[in-house]
């Protein structure tokens, strides 16, 4: 009974794993969609609460997961030390469609014990007017500040939903809250837009550096680097951004109206960034889209440094970064966001939208991307830390990095430790990658997995599920026919072969 309880249970496994191969490979239509975003595998699941008093401890160098409706302010705890700076951010997802103004976004904001904002940003979606993931960043730095956001003690993360928000009230009736979204288009009222956080810590350095800002650099536009392009398919959300290093890069598919693709780069301490993108032209279609093309690019943090539109017409069209200054420390101390932002060494992502009123225009079809990637200067040491980053690396540069960049390995960077938890994982469970890296299932399950990777998909399958069918039923008749006769209820052998069929 045990064995053939075994094998009945790998035929179940089979068939089970055939219908979940048979329901990926789905119609070609969903194919063509535009690539949703991707979640880092080991975010946390939190909530957001709508108090301080009830908010959840997010740990430094985690990753986590929660959503925020139209009208929302969320607040998140953080216990912060007298040493180091604090960078949090916050990533909002809009659904694939979704009905966004250029007003609405998300704001981020540090605040202390005292609602004093150490600081805060917000991230809007712009004349796109396409919903797509935007970035708002906040940060608590030591020595900023005499009086406020200095000592250790908890602080407070709060994200805010920013523009104008229209919908169904109580009862049906039509109600709206209006924040700064002048000019913006009604949003469903019941829509939700996911949310990424991170929080990074960076420790003190040593002292006796400089504390002034660059006053000048190269700020020349160099010559656009030339060859042959290789290929490189953009990632769907930062943690699975495609590396790039100096070179000329072309996306293996190109990138769809209403998507969004990312790259990283590895830039070390006294490098400079130079990156240019490129949109194709199409035969499809005619007519013009204002503002349809976006390049962003964000620091190791997550914080906006510089952001660049062009319109398109179905001609070639390309977008180019301001010239940046070389990566420095001291570069925290500039006023203005492009400089500011090239404050530590490490992974810069490149993230390109191109907006979902192109279709109307030009179709579905994905129109050709390059990208143009150049790094100028010699990668040198850093400021002096004095202790590590959480998480580990985030601002330096290392050897497997830049291979990573040339062959393409890609890997999450805000990573924490085992299922993404941090100490203490408050009231957050594991994200939606749970229990999916598990190589240890039961022997029905390598079984029925083994089948499926030897039979292929469709028919092949098909054909593979029948053999073993048939091969079941014969050893379940020879077993039969050499089996003893033994007792029905209760027996210690039935009870051995029970214990090994639940494994």
């Amino acid at each position: 009974m045990g064995r053939r309880t075994v094998w009945w249970r790998a035929v179940a496994a089979v068939g089970a794993a055939l219908c979940v191969t048979t329901a990926q490979s789905g119609p070609a239509a969903a194919a063509d969609a535009p690539t949703p975003y991707s979640y880092a595998e080991d975010a946390s699941t939190v909530e957001g609460a709508s108090d301080s008093t009830g908010a959840v401890r997010l740990a430094a160098g985690k990753t986590y997961r929660s959503s925020i409706g139209p009208g929302d302010k969320l607040y998140f705890r953080l216990d912060l030390g007298a040493a180091a700076n604090a960078y949090v951010s916050a990533t909002a997802v809009p659904e694939a469609g979704a009905a966004v103004g250029s007003a609405d976004g998300v704001r981020v904001s540090l605040q202390d014990a005292d609602a004093h904002r150490c600081s805060y940003e917000t991230a809007r979606f712009g004349p796109t007017r396409s919903g797509h993931p935007v970035t708002a960043w906040a940060s608590r730095e030591v020595g900023t500040d005499e009086y406020m956001c200095q000592g250790a003690g908890v602080y407070y993360v709060v994200v805010e939903r920013v523009g104008s928000v229209t919908g169904a009230g109580p009862g049906g009736s039509t109600g709206s809250a209006s924040g700064s979204g002048v000019g913006s288009p009604s949003t469903d009222a019941s829509e939700e837009w996911g949310l990424e956080l991170g929080f990074v810590s960076e420790p003190a350095v040593t002292k006796g550096g400089q504390t002034t800002a660059p006053q000048s650099w190269n700020s020349a536009s160099p010559d656009a680097v030339s060859g042959d392009p290789e290929p490189r398919r953009g990632g769907s959300g930062f943690a699975t951004a495609s590396p790039l290093a100096q070179g000329v890069w072309q996306d293996e598919v190109g990138i769809r109206a209403g998507e969004t693709l990312f790259y990283k780069v590895p830039v070390g301490w006294g490098q400079q960034l130079h990156a240019t993108a490129e949109l194709g032209s199409t035969t499809e279609g005619d007519g013009y889209v204002g503002n349809a093309f976006v390049m962003s690019l964000y620091n190791p943090v997550r914080g906006l440094v510089d952001d660049r539109t062009a319109n398109y017409g179905g001609d070639q069209r390309s977008v180019a970064l301001d010239p940046l200054p070389p990566v420095a420390y001291e570069n925290r101390f500039a006023p203005g966001e492009e400089v500011g932002g090239m404050r530590f060494a490490g992974w810069y992502y490149l993230a390109l939208h191109l907006g979902a009123p192109v279709a109307a225009r030009f179709g579905d079809e994905p129109i050709g991307l390059t990208l143009r990637v150049r790094l100028e200067g010699d990668a040198g040491a850093g400021p002096g830390y004095l202790g590590a980053s959480e998480p580990r690396g985030v601002f330096e540069v290392t050897e497997g990095d830049r291979e990573a960049a040339e062959d393409g390995t890609t890997g999450e960077t805000l990573e924490g430790g085992a299922g993404g938890r941090g100490d203490g994982g408050d009231t957050g469970s594991s994200g939606e990658g749970e229990g999916s890296g598990n190589s240890s299932g039961s022997g029905d399950q390598r079984l029925a997995m083994t089948v499926v990777a030897a039979g292929g998909i469709g028919t092949g399958s098909l054909l593979v599920l029948g053999l073993l069918v048939w091969t079941v039923v014969a050893r379940r008749r020879a077993f039969a026919a050499t089996e003893p006769e033994g007792p029905r209820h209760g027996t210690a052998a039935r009870g051995r072969h029970g214990a090994s069929s639940r494994g």
